[in-house]
């Protein structure tokens, strides 16, 4: 894979010097188009062996477009903060939004490498973290990322030589650490891996490009045409009105008309005050679970979604009242912001999630994907049909991560909706709860039913299962969620 890049290529300061202005200019021009049409956000991943340009090849970057719209994040070390969410949550809060450039130094390829060439994980783990970058970056890619993947390569001999060139010379001593020749002293090691990660992650939709770091020239010239056809051909599908084709299967309605929703028992009996006593004693299991030792360790994360006056807001309400106000989040989600829209749709609810020890409950959530967004026809076919395996992949790596989370569907009857709606209407202080969108929604009741049980069915897993709340009895289903909350999160905190 990297004989190529190991023959040594050059070019003479007279032909860089001829190629050069053009260059510059073209990639000054495509920046802002980009810029003018936000159609997309570029991100770049520099990776590569120590010594073979990376920093010099992106400083000239920023020297040849322009710096104000080009973010730079070099990545070392996680911090405690960041240990404390999933691998990929720094890297999403790292995404530069539609219109703009993102490089990322140290990446999300930087701790699998190293960890396999040091032996700090086996082969069929760093298989299994490049599978998940893989459905990552389709995920980016058909959210209209374009990523571009370079991989900064020399030769043992080669290193060797640069590393010593950079010793020699007082001015770039610095830049030369210990770490360098450790990772030399490993080279054939590190580049084995390397080899495996760059084939098994080089894709249709975000191909590696190996880059031969030993002619600065070269290495330039190379890199900023690469980038610079990439965002050509971009902007150019872009500008012809590409779209991506529709090519999954539709998903069939029940033949006997039967599904989730119309099999459950709305009206469940419990009293007010058999709800009193339970409630009480759920409160404060939960208050204890969360003040626990064991949780300091963990997070949690509540999602609520149902049909409009289902009665999150009280749910979400007996939960709080469990909790110190210091702990927990409550995160209501509407309409994407402008800032929203020009990101991957999930990065909202990346930027939201719980450090250890802390509770985010969701009103409403990324579910609005395969529901509101399917439903309304603000998303396309083949985007929300891809969303059930990227919301399973988002919620596979919040587990993994240590989160617990727990999915509520709160369902009530079309006949208990008209009542709450019209008492809402007859109360002052609750006219606020009811809007002509509601009223609308309404109408749309049959389009969402299979909307839901479509979503239960394909994102109901065995690390993060919908838990489905008979609602009619507010009662009742006030302390189904806490019953279901106490014993589930006792159960992951003794694990």
């Amino acid at each position: 894979m990297f004989e190529s890049a190991e023959l040594g290529h050059r070019l003479s300061k007279a032909d860089y010097e001829v190629i050069e202005p053009d260059l510059r200019t073209h990639l000054l021009n495509a920046q802002f188009e980009l810029l003018e049409k936000k159609g997309f956000a570029t991100v770049v991943l520099i990776n590569g062996i120590d010594g073979a340009g990376r920093g010099e090849t992106v400083n000239l970057l920023n020297e040849w477009m322009d710096p104000r719209h080009i973010a730079v994040h070099a990545f070392d070390k996680p911090t405690q903060e960041e240990c404390e969410r999933p691998f990929l949550w720094r890297f999403w809060r790292a995404l530069p939004p539609k219109g703009k450039i993102g490089i990322l130094f140290g990446n999300w390829y930087s701790e699998p490498i190293s960890d396999r060439a040091f032996g700090r994980i086996k082969k069929a783990r760093l298989d299994q973290r490049l599978s998940e970058l893989n459905r990552f970056e389709a995920m980016l890619a058909a959210e209209g990322v374009l990523l571009v993947k370079f991989w900064f390569h020399l030769s043992r001999a080669g290193q060797k030589k640069r590393l010593k060139a950079l010793e020699a010379n007082p001015d770039t001593r610095w830049r030369v650490r210990d770490a360098d020749w450790l990772f030399y002293e490993e080279y054939e090691r590190y580049r084995e891996v390397a080899e495996h990660v760059l084939r098994r992650t080089s894709t249709g939709l975000a191909p590696w490009v190996i880059v031969d770091g030993s002619d600065p020239n070269y290495r330039a010239v190379q890199v900023g045409q690469t980038l610079l056809d990439s965002m050509q051909r971009k902007l150019d599908a872009l500008g012809k009105g590409y779209r991506q084709r529709v090519t999954a299967p539709p998903i069939p309605a029940p033949v006997d008309q039967r599904n989730l929703l119309n099999a459950l028992v709305l009206n469940q009996p419990l009293d007010k005050k058999a709800y009193e006593t339970q409630l009480e004693k759920l409160q404060g299991r939960l208050a204890l679970a969360v003040r626990s030792e064991a949780f300091a360790r963990r997070s949690l994360v509540l999602v609520f979604e149902g049909m409009d006056a289902a009665g999150k807001g009280g749910a979400i309400r007996r939960v709080t009242q469990a909790l110190d106000t210091r702990q927990y989040a409550v995160i209501p989600i509407a309409a994407p912001s402008d800032e929203e829209r020009a990101q991957p749709y999930l990065w909202r609810f990346w930027r939201r999630l719980p450090r250890e020890g802390k509770v985010a409950i969701f009103d409403r959530s990324w579910y609005g994907r395969v529901l509101v967004e399917r439903v309304e026809g603000y998303c396309s076919e083949a985007d929300w049909m891809r969303a059930y395996a990227e919301i399973n992949d988002f919620e596979d790596q919040l587990v993994s991560a240590g989160t617990i989370v727990l999915k509520f569907w709160l369902s009530v009857s079309s006949d208990e909706q008209l009542q709450r709606f019209k008492a809402r209407e007859a109360e002052a202080f609750k006219r606020y709860k009811i809007t002509a969108e509601d009223w609308r929604n309404r109408e749309k009741w049959p389009a969402y039913e299979p909307a839901v049980c479509d979503m239960i069915d394909r994102t109901s897993t065995e690390n993060a299962a919908w838990i489905l709340v008979e609602a009619d009895n507010k009662y009742f289903a006030r302390v189904k969620i806490l019953t279901e909350l106490v014993e589930k999160l006792e159960s992951a905190i003794r694990k």
